[in-house]
């Protein structure tokens, strides 16, 4: 399978994906007669996306755009959650708030995010030095969703520590 982006081309590169591990394919199937559709990607789990009320959805589901956020928040979580096990910290929660501004494109309807702020509650026996690092790790390292946004929207990223012993 070949896959181009306009980056690619304009590079002159062509990536080919020769197996699943670099590909991701979803599926998504159309569940009523307005704009609710079940997705469902290799891992087999199923997510509902659905239109807001206001154009005829029935809030089954998540907007698109909040699945671009969900997505950051728990590509990040996970990184974050590894580096600091890895650390030896003790998490015993974490909580992620995303948050993104989007600005319209002119003469379109398309409103991409602009800027996005990822904000982490830590809580756990956990320093402040090893949070950020963790942190800053997953968004400038290991994060492919962070990489994904990064081109079109400023991201930034806040946090605070509960520490317990």
């Amino acid at each position: 399978m070949k896959t181009e982006t306009r980056s690619d081309r304009e590079n002159g590169e062509v990536q080919i994906i020769k197996n699943k591990e670099k590909g991701m394919q979803v599926e998504l199937k159309r569940v009523d007669d307005a704009f609710h559709f079940e997705a469902t990607g290799l891992s087999g789990v199923s997510v509902h996306i659905d239109g807001a009320a206001d154009i005829g959805g029935h809030n089954a589901g998540a907007r698109p755009m909040e699945l671009l956020l969900m997505g950051l928040g728990g590509c990040t979580a996970i990184d974050v959650i590894l580096i600091l096990k890895k650390q030896r910290q003790r998490v015993d929660d974490l909580q992620i708030s995303v948050s993104g501004e989007r600005v319209k494109i002119e003469d379109t309807q398309m409103t991409p995010f602009r800027k996005i702020n990822v904000h982490f509650k830590f809580k756990g026996n956990i320093t402040e030095a090893k949070a950020e690092k963790a942190i800053e790790l997953s968004m400038e390292k290991y994060c492919s969703a962070t990489a994904q946004l990064t081109p079109s929207a400023e991201i930034t990223h806040t946090y605070e520590v509960d520490f317990a012993e």
